[in-house]
């Protein structure tokens, strides 16, 4: 179960890690002339696209069954006790960093077109929450790997 999920957030991960690699090119020059430029736009849409689809399945599927496999999950956790056993396990270093990757996630999904400063700041700020959900899934692969899961 866990190596399907895995696989699932490999293929977000991988498109994601293209688009921001291909964002950083141009990370420089960011600003809000990148809305004229259509292959720039797609670009950006991408990543986020796959920066929101890889957040959501770690965060909803990827360690709810990870704790299940380890016996550590209850139907009635909610996010924070989920978030609050990954960092007890050291699978995560900080709960509130999750939390504000949340909440620039939410704030990636609701995009208005009329503030492109702020949508430029999201863009940021996701380049920069992206590497961060990586070293996540690297520190997972390692405990499921040791742990046989």
């Amino acid at each position: 179960m866990i190596q399907d999920i895995l696989a699932k957030i490999d293929l977000h991960l991988q498109r994601a890690k293209s688009a921001s690699l291909e964002i950083k090119d141009w990370q420089k020059d960011l600003n809000s002339n990148i809305f004229e430029d259509y292959e720039k736009v797609k670009t950006v849409d991408s990543f986020i696209y796959r920066f929101i689809k890889l957040q959501d399945l770690m965060g909803d599927k990827l360690f709810r069954i990870l704790l299940d496999e380890l016996g550590e999950y209850k139907d009635n956790m909610s996010l924070l006790d989920v978030l609050d056993k990954l960092e007890k396990l050291e699978l995560i270093e900080d709960s509130s960093l999750w939390i504000e990757y949340r909440k620039l996630r939410n704030k990636l999904t609701h995009e208005y077109p009329n503030n492109e400063d702020e949508i430029i700041e999201g863009i940021k700020l996701s380049i920069e929450a992206f590497e961060g959900l990586e070293k996540i899934l690297d520190t997972i692969r390692r405990y499921v790997s040791t742990k046989n899961l």
